[in-house]
């Protein structure tokens, strides 16, 4: 009785392992699939990014959990900021979740550029980018964008850019800098995993953005930054749309 026992435990811890080993490698060759494609699109020194007309740029929080302000959105902001400045965009779509009245990610974005003198004729703001998916998926069905310079972290822009390939757009990756943070490392572990998630959600389940509503193409003009000491004289952002 007690072999039998052995033997069946036995078969099941074999299953197991062969079943962990399995997702490992598949999360491996996942993950090699999204780096290899997209590699050769990333550019790292700002101000040698492809120039388009216009700049996605990824929502992400105004402040971390304990309080203090997200560097990667401060990044993201002086990154589109300066590409703005630098003739590299003439436009940026700021794409982030707006899914509560008290959580605002294209207003804060907004707000902030609005401070480094960014024109508001040279933002669009979308308020149904709950995730990177759905940002690109609405970019190109909803604001007709086809070709993109996509600002965000360098360990973000391969799975952006892969979805960006696969949905039509063609994209460049511009990857900003951003100090090292605590805990980093568990980002880059849910990154690997999203990136699987990624393939799922392209070629097996057929994943639709969770809004699209009608088509709005960006209305883009060519311009610079104000000079220094510019009025602000505008009358507030955009009415928040749900």
């Amino acid at each position: 009785m007690k072999l039998a026992a052995w033997r069946a435990l036995r078969a099941i811890l074999m299953a197991l392992g062969t079943a962990v080993l399995l997702a490992a490698l598949l999360l491996l060759l996942a993950n090699l699939w999204v780096l290899g494609e997209t590699r050769e699109r990333i550019e790292h020194d700002l101000p040698m990014c492809r120039a388009e007309r216009v700049g996605i740029v990824f929502g992400t929080s105004h402040w971390t959990r304990s309080g203090v302000r997200n560097p990667y959105f401060e990044a993201r902001m002086s990154a589109a900021a300066q590409l703005l400045s630098l003739g590299r965009v003439d436009h940026l779509l700021l794409s982030g979740d707006n899914r509560t009245l008290s959580y605002n990610e294209p207003i804060t974005m907004w707000r902030d550029l609005r401070g480094r003198e960014v024109p508001e004729t040279a933002m669009t703001l979308d308020y149904a980018g709950f995730s990177t998916f759905d940002t690109l998926a609405r970019a190109r069905q909803v604001f007709g964008v086809e070709r993109a310079l996509l600002v965000t972290q360098a360990w973000h822009l391969p799975r952006a850019l892969f979805i960006a390939e696969a949905l039509g757009i063609e994209a460049q990756g511009c990857a900003v800098s951003t100090r090292e943070v605590r805990g980093q490392w568990r980002l880059a572990a849910r990154e690997w995993v999203a990136r699987l998630a990624t393939l799922g959600d392209l070629y097996l389940w057929g994943r639709e953005p969770h809004f699209l509503g009608p088509r709005e193409p960006l209305v883009i003009v060519p311009q610079r930054l104000p000079p220094q000491g510019w009025a602000d004289d505008t009358p507030g952002p955009p009415a928040e749309r749900r």
